[in-house]
């Protein structure tokens, strides 16, 4: 879903040279909040209303280190969603739909579906997942259930910011091509886009001592041709590198 500019915020976008940013770009994923953990929608250091979202959260799960689910609940305290678990998780996914939208030509988006907006140009539905890893891996993060796209490290998650690290896109299970990837969601939104090799992996280097968010974003086809065009997914990956002690 693209978001709709002025004219004169894309002459000096042409200018500047800068990418212009669209709404496929947000996305949800997980992250400390006073030292607990939190699930945030939003792009860059914006926390976009999560509270107001929550309902379209559809499932939220934590894992083991076997991968197998544990019980998680979501907490609302004040603009904050948390998230609780009765023991730490290795792992913890979210997966949240986003609806139907809809435009005509540079028009604005709307919640419609394609049989609403007959002559719409683009339609698309949104969903969004999210992978957080929050403790030591002992084996490879395997394709989790609703996690239809998702991000995986493909080797161990290194300590140190800029170490290489391959990632695999998975859609449906499967590695996928042509996924589009940013490595920091947060520090960087508008970085331009990698895409997945023949084998669904990327290797990038790890950007942050601290937390990393890293994007992936995969156009699949339609599975109801009169209501939209293609079902756009994005999925994240948020892991902490620790820093130094103090």
């Amino acid at each position: 879903m693209r978001l709709k500019l002025s004219p004169l915020a894309l002459a000096l976008a042409a200018t500047v040279a800068l990418p212009i940013v669209s709404a496929d770009a947000h996305g949800i994923w997980f992250a400390s909040r006073a030292k607990q953990l939190a699930i945030i929608y939003g792009i860059g250091a914006d926390d976009l209303e999560t509270v107001k979202r929550l309902p379209m959260i559809e499932t939220v799960v934590g894992y083991d280190a076997d991968y197998q689910p544990m019980k998680a609940t979501t907490r609302v305290s004040g603009p904050v969603v948390y998230v609780d678990t009765d023991a730490q998780p290795t792992v913890v996914a979210a997966v949240m739909p986003y609806g139907v939208w809809s435009r005509i030509g540079d028009g604005e988006f709307e919640k419609k579906t394609l049989d609403e907006m007959p002559g719409a140009t683009v339609s698309e539905k949104n969903i969004k997942y999210a992978v957080g890893i929050e403790g030591p891996l002992r084996k490879p993060i395997p394709a989790l259930p609703g996690q239809t796209l998702q991000i995986v490290p493909d080797g161990p998650v290194p300590d140190k910011l800029g170490t290489p690290l391959k990632y695999k896109v998975l859609f449906q299970g499967k590695p996928v091509a042509g996924a589009r990837m940013i490595n920091d969601m947060i520090n960087d939104p508008d970085a331009k886009e990698q895409k997945t090799g023949p084998d669904g992996t990327l290797i990038m280097p790890v950007r942050n001592q601290g937390l990393n968010i890293i994007r992936a974003v995969y156009d699949g086809p339609t599975d109801q041709p009169t209501k939209y065009k293609k079902i756009e997914h994005t999925a994240t990956l948020a892991f902490t590198l620790a820093h130094l002690p103090e």
